[in-house]
């Protein structure tokens, strides 16, 4: 499999080219403001995190704090870490005194677990591994069979996470899986801790999943495109970002390797990977939002995950089928940059 299909080909490109003509009325604040930026792998994907800052170290300070709380939450909820509270829960099936931040992302879950019907539920790792055992050296290089994934489905319930008191518990066998949703959270934690210290115009991008707050110095929003799935290196929309997330779930795999069907866009109602769209990109307030109701969408389908946006409020889709038609909310256009709206 080449390396560029090991990750969801419709990852978020910022377009961060920065015009660096002042602006007339302003000229003074132009100058003062300088963009600052680094790029690092943390959370199995790469993250950058941009800022306009008055001087080096006052941009180098913020820059440090954002990652400081995006290795926090890699750190509690990191399953390729072995002391994580997300490997320990999976692992023992209990945490006392789990980490608030860690409590905040399993309530959150439930939220959107409710909102899309089960379409969404972080309970799913048991259908996932499941997947994964037909699949590694010998394994049967099958996909599972009705009845193991039926036998292994009554694992899969969110409502059966217990917090109380400080202590998550989960039913034994269960496993929770947290790839839809604790990227997007470390992407809000991190423009949190940027705002902290002072910063009015940044962005945190962490392989796809993005969140963007006031505008560059010229008055011009952040822009966003979404990478055209036939057409490297072009796009079929831009988004003007301006305090607002953006987030896309997709899996271009699936299309080539029937090993790739181990992902965790499949459908937690029914253990089998979701059929019928490409991708769904989805904006909102914050990334966590963004993050889990693009999976949400991506599960549900076309009319289903359309029909579930429609009924939140402040949240919209882009959605590209497998036929490659767009389908939009009907807010979305609102959000499109004006040489790129069809």
């Amino acid at each position: 499999m080449d390396s560029k299909y090991k990750t969801l080909f419709a990852f978020l490109l910022v377009i961060s080219i920065l015009v660096s003509g002042c602006v007339q009325s302003e000229p003074e604040e132009e100058k003062q403001l300088q963009e600052f930026q680094q790029t690092k792998s943390i959370m199995d994907t790469t993250v950058t995190v941009a800022v306009y800052a008055s001087n080096e170290s006052e941009a180098s300070k913020a820059i440090d704090d954002a990652f400081s709380e995006i290795y926090r939450i890699d750190t509690l909820m990191s399953p390729s870490k072995e002391d994580s509270q997300l490997t320990i829960l999976d692992t023992i099936g209990e945490v006392e005194n789990a980490d608030p931040d860690f409590i905040y992302v399993l309530e959150q879950s439930k939220y959107y677990s409710e909102k899309s019907g089960g379409a969404f539920d972080i309970t799913i790792q048991p259908v996932l591994d499941l997947w994964k055992s037909k699949f590694l050296p010998g394994g049967s290089q099958e996909p599972p069979t009705a009845d193991e994934l039926n036998e292994t489905l009554k694992l899969v319930n969110y409502s059966k996470i217990s917090i109380e008191n400080g202590t998550v518990s989960l039913e034994p066998g269960m496993k929770v899986a947290l790839g839809g949703i604790a990227k997007g959270y470390a992407v809000d934690k991190a423009i949190e801790a940027l705002k902290e210290d002072g910063i009015e115009n940044a962005f945190v991008n962490a392989g796809g999943d993005g969140r963007y707050i006031g505008q560059k110095p010229d008055g011009t929003p952040w822009m966003v495109g979404l990478q055209n799935p036939d057409r490297s290196g072009q796009y079929v929309t831009a988004i003007e970002a301006r305090d607002i997330a953006v987030a896309t779930s997709g899996n271009y795999e699936r299309y080539f390797n029937e090993s790739a069907r181990v992902s965790h866009i499949s459908d937690p109602r029914t253990g089998y990977p979701s059929e019928g769209i490409i991708s769904s990109t989805v904006i909102a307030g914050n990334a966590m939002d963004a993050d889990a109701f693009a999976t949400a969408v991506f599960v549900l389908g076309e009319e289903e995950g359309l029909e579930m946006i429609e009924n939140l409020e402040g949240i919209e889709c882009l959605i590209i089928t497998e036929d490659r038609r767009l389908v939009y909310s009907s807010g979305f256009k609102e959000y499109e940059a004006e040489d790129y709206s069809s």
